[in-house]
């Protein structure tokens, strides 16, 4: 391939890229010889013999292991950072979270969302504080508890009950939501906060 592409063997880079890609121990294997999984490993390598400026991966880390999805990620990473441009599709939302600073969101054939990625994870709105309690909520729960939208389930492992409410940061704050809670009767021991992904983004978008 870097032949093809006119790159002298003096400034080839293959047992790098054979490296990154995690195919060392495959180098004299006939590609015939590889699994799915490896050849397409070996198309993502392909791709970098020439140190393109643009850089388009079509759903790269699909059927490889999580280890080498990470190196993988990692890869494209340093990639980017020495300036080529990566376009990158996916049906895995985690690694365009991961990896990429704008995402377009298609659905049916149609470009539903164009935008930076801090303004899709934004637009999703809302937060969740997850309570862990010291004893069970009040039953049946607080009116002012309902009008927050909690809902709470027992952990039977951890022997611990945990009452999670989601919340808009642009219209309420994690400290007021805490005051209700404590307000209706309920001792908080633990406090944490999920934010949305863009799993939250993609199913309000499409749904």
């Amino acid at each position: 391939m870097a032949g093809l592409f006119g790159v002298p063997k003096s400034e080839r880079h293959t047992d790098e890229i054979l490296e990154m890609v995690g195919l060392t121990e495959q180098a004299n294997f006939y590609s015939r010889r590889l699994s799915g999984g490896m050849r397409r490993r070996l198309l993502v390598g392909k791709a970098m013999v020439h140190r393109p400026p643009i850089l388009v991966l079509d759903e790269p880390t699909a059927g490889v292991d999580v280890a080498l999805r990470q190196r993988l990620w990692e890869s494209i990473k340093l990639l980017n950072r020495a300036g080529v441009t990566v376009v990158l599709t996916t049906h895995y939302l985690e690694e365009a979270e991961a990896l990429c600073d704008r995402i377009a969101i298609i659905n049916k054939g149609e470009i539903i969302a164009a935008k930076t990625k801090d303004e899709l994870l934004a637009s999703a709105g809302q937060k969740t504080l997850h309570l862990s309690l010291k004893a069970p909520p009040p039953q049946p729960l607080p009116a002012a508890l309902i009008a927050l939208g909690a809902h709470w389930h027992f952990q039977h492992k951890e022997r611990e009950a945990r009452l999670s409410i989601s919340f808009d940061p642009a219209t309420s704050n994690a400290i007021d939501i805490l005051q209700a809670v404590q307000a209706a009767g309920c001792d908080v021991s633990d406090i944490s906060t999920a934010e949305p992904d863009l799993e939250d983004v993609f199913l309000s978008l499409t749904n």
